[in-house]
């Protein structure tokens, strides 16, 4: 596709239909006449162009001039991208308050000149926290650089093109050649590289994306790509694969995104805050939305007229929607389909992933079966318990961990059995071959004695008004176990007496817990205290946030229930 079809006259009375648009290369997309873009999504935009404009290194001695500081005071090259693609929308967008103000138009070019400055001779950036002449990073800068000077094309500002060709030429050879880390690396970085041969054609870029892309998707039967990061960087891959998809016209590529996009709605609390506990990333057990997601919701939404995806991105589209993002792809801003609500009412089991997940409509529960010491979390709309865990005072390994379940009577069993013991004089006695710290090493050629068992089990059931859990702990006696409710901050407490010495630590001695956050509200009980040991030696630390405790001895067997009420 030749360079002078980028930036076509546009009649205003052209029109594409909605399949016709997206099917279509990135290209001839922008010849279409573009449906009007909300106006708050421009004014969003140039707030933060004023944020920009505050914070941005505009210091002349300064290497990092261009960028904007983090809160460590670090000015990493993602930052300076930012900017270019936020201002570039503005500038560009006659509705803006920024259309072509010369002000924008020198902010650009520090932005640009970082960029310039700090790229590596090999082509690439420095991601300062941890990854140096890096792949992977100069990718995520990329889409941000290659969005804004896509449009500056598309609206003849070949001035403002000028700025960021020299960055993408380099970078485009950098990633032709360069290497990854992680799984998600390969599709940021064939994003970028079709972004680039679009306004920059180059075959080899080409060629590295079907290398990349030779290698096949990595997404498992259950709509799970490897790393099952499912608020950071699943959002990555799903975008990526779809600007591969439009850029190049490899509209196969959206099925995998389309069967992430459908797990994704059975991995929605209310609110649509996301489960994350099944992260193998460092977003595991942290809290997001399915915000992150908006723009493979948007354009398969308008592409498949699915309901369910446009309810997702129409809900996050105020916070979420990127002007230039709006800009570079019209088809964005059709009508909406007929908005359809993700399921609410559901239970369904992922073996692959090794979890199930309930939901009832304002009540969400996620069971992990295995390889977890968090094995079950419920929430009642926003009071949530984040965790329930149990761990035995055995030999300082009795964290109970599953390593069995199944689901049989209209419950979910999980088991685990440990044993441990002490080692006896090597037989026949010989010298040990003994190093500075191979003790443990040379102790697994000795008999054991005395050995000790412990066997756990959960059982957890759905009642009508909520779960009940059955932990059950024998083998060796007198075994001190405890328990822990762990509660998201915030919430207001009841029933509960402090635990000895342990901040945000409470025992449950008997009766009912109340826990309320917000209009929401619901109690777990009875309690038990047999003991103020709740610090278990060897057992996971205590979860951040409230925790509450009940205290036994083996053997153990009690039932803890969680009952829905009225805050």
């Amino acid at each position: 596709m030749s360079q002078q079809s980028i930036a076509p006259k546009v009649s205003s009375t052209a029109r594409f239909t909605r399949r016709s648009l997206l099917g279509a290369t990135a290209l001839s997309a922008t010849a279409a006449a573009a449906p009007a873009i909300p106006s708050e999504i421009v004014r969003a935009n140039d707030e933060g162009v004023e944020g920009v404009l505050q914070s941005q290194n505009t210091d002349p001695a300064s290497r990092w001039r261009g960028a904007l500081p983090d809160a460590t005071g670090l000015h990493n090259p993602g930052s300076a991208s930012g900017v270019l693609e936020r201002l570039t929308a503005s500038f560009l967008h006659p509705e803006s308050k920024f259309h072509n103000d010369p002000v924008l138009f020198e902010r650009m070019k520090l932005a640009a000149g970082h960029l310039d400055r700090t790229q590596t001779p090999d082509g690439n950036v420095d991601l300062l926290i941890t990854n140096f002449n890096s792949p992977p990073d100069t990718a995520f800068v990329t889409l941000n650089v290659a969005t804004a000077a896509f449009l500056a094309r598309k609206h003849n500002a070949a001035e403002l093109f000028g700025l960021m060709k020299g960055f993408l030429t380099r970078a485009g050879r950098a990633m032709a050649n360069g290497g990854v880390h992680t799984p998600n690396h390969r599709w940021i970085m064939c994003a970028a590289l079709a972004q680039i041969n679009e306004i920059l054609p180059d075959p080899s870029l080409v060629r590295r994306i079907e290398a990349w892309l030779a290698e096949g998707i990595d997404i498992d039967e259950e709509g799970q790509y490897s790393e099952r990061s499912t608020t950071v960087y699943n959002a990555h891959v799903d975008r990526a694969l779809t600007i591969v998809a439009h850029k190049l016209n490899k509209p196969e590529l959206l099925e995998a995104v389309r069967k992430n996009l459908d797990t994704m709605m059975y991995l929605l609390h209310p609110g649509y805050e996301v489960v994350t506990e099944i992260s193998r990333r460092q977003d595991r057990n942290t809290r997001a939305t399915v915000g992150s997601y908006w723009f493979p919701l948007r354009y398969l939404a308008m592409k498949d007229g699915n309901g369910r995806y446009a309810t997702l991105a129409k809900h996050f589209e105020p916070r979420h929607a990127r002007l230039s993002a709006l800009m570079e792809y019209p088809a964005l801003n059709e009508a909406w389909p007929a908005e359809q609500p993700p399921p609410e009412d559901y239970e369904k089991q992922f073996p692959v992933t090794g979890i199930a997940r309930i939901r009832r409509g304002f009540t969400s529960a996620t069971l992990i079966l295995g390889g977890s010491s968090q094995f079950f979390s419920v929430r009642r709309g926003d009071a949530v318990v984040n965790a329930v865990r149990f761990a035995a005072a055995f030999f300082g390994k009795g964290q109970f961990v599953p390593d069995e379940a199944e689901k049989r009577d209209g419950a979910y069993h999980l088991r685990q059995s440990l044993d441990a013991g002490y080692y006896q004089p090597f037989d026949p006695p010989r010298k040990a071959d003994w190093g500075v710290d191979n003790w443990y090493e040379v102790r697994e050629g000795r008999r054991r004695s005395e050995i000790c068992r412990i066997n756990y089990s959960a059982e957890v059931r759905e009642q009508s008004n909520g779960f009940s859990i059955r932990m059950k702990a024998d083998g060796t006696d007198h075994v001190p176990l405890a328990v822990e409710v762990n509660l998201r901050e915030g919430g207001r407490l009841s029933g509960v007496s402090p635990a000895l010495g342990v901040p945000e630590a409470y025992i449950l001695a008997h009766g009912y817990a109340h826990y309320e956050l917000g209009s929401d509200a619901l109690r777990f009980g009875p309690g038990l205290k047999e003991n103020d040991y709740t610090q278990v030696r060897g057992a996971q630390p205590k979860l951040s946030g409230p925790s509450v405790y009940l205290t036994g001895f083996t053997p153990f067997d009690h039932t803890l229930n969680f009952e829905w009420t009225q805050g």
